[in-house]
C-alpha cells in the first residue's frame, strides 16, 4: 500500500502530464494554416525523445526523482515529442513536489506565436498572478494559485521547445531555481 502523500503526488503530476498531453493535442491539431487539396505539407520533423531526456535534471540534494520517462509518436501525419520528469522532497500531502516538461513543437510553428504572444497578458488577483517573464532572454510566463499553492512556468526555447515546470507547495520564487538546473543552451542547440 502506498502511503496517502505518495497518491497525491502521483495525481499531481498525473495531472501534470495529462496537461501536458492536452498541451501536446493542441500542438498537433490546433493552430495552423490551411494547404490546397494537392500542395505538399512541409512539416519538420521532431526529434527522438531519447535526445532530450538528459536535459532533465537530477534531484536536487534532499530530493528524489522518478525515471524521466519521454516517447515520440506519430500524429496526424508528423512526429510529436515530449519527455517528462517528476521530483519530490518527503512524503505527505503538504510535501513539496515539482514535475519538467519538455515538448517539441516544432510541427506547429503558427501555434507557438500564438501561444507566446498571448503570454503578454499580465493579471494580478487575491487568488493569485499570471505574468510574462524573460528567462535568459527566452519568452515565458508564469502563474501562481495561492490557495492550492501551485506555481507553473512556461518558456519557449528557440522557437521549438515548450519548457514546463510545475511546483507544489513551494515558494513561486523557486521556479526560477528549478529552471536554473536546466541548461537552456544545450536544450536549444539540440536539433
Amino acid at each position: 500500500m502506498k502511503p496517502s502523500g505518495l497518491v497525491y503526488q502521483q495525481q499531481c503530476c498525473s495531472a501534470a502530464r495529462a496537461g501536458f498531453f492536452a498541451l501536446a493535442l493542441l500542438v498537433s491539431f490546433g493552430v495552423g494554416p490551411s494547404y490546397a487539396q494537392n500542395e505538399p505539407v512541409l512539416v519538420p520533423d521532431a526529434i527522438d525523445y531519447q535526445k532530450l531526456l538528459p536535459i532533465l535534471p537530477d534531484a536536487p540534494q534532499g530530493w528524489t526523482a522518478d525515471k524521466p520517462e519521454g516517447s515520440t509518436e506519430d500524429v496526424g501525419g508528423f512526429r510529436l515529442t515530449n519527455v517528462h520528469r517528476d521530483y519530490r522532497k518527503g512524503e505527505g500531502n503538504d510535501a513539496p513536489s515539482a514535475a519538467i516538461s519538455i515538448l517539441d513543437s516544432v510541427a506547429n510553428p503558427d501555434y507557438v506565436s500564438a501561444t507566446t504572444a498571448a503570454w503578454n497578458n499580465n493579471s494580478e488577483t487575491s487568488e493569485g498572478y499570471s505574468k510574462s517573464v524573460t528567462i535568459d532572454g527566452n519568452p515565458g510566463f508564469e502563474a501562481f494559485e495561492k490557495e492550492t499553492k501551485h506555481a507553473t512556468l512556461w518558456v519557449m526555447i528557440a522557437n521549438r521547445y515548450f519548457l514546463q515546470i510545475e511546483l507544489q507547495n513551494q515558494d513561486p520564487k523557486e521556479l526560477q531555481e528549478w529552471a536554473k538546473r536546466i541548461d537552456l543552451k544545450k536544450l536549444a542547440a539540440i536539433k
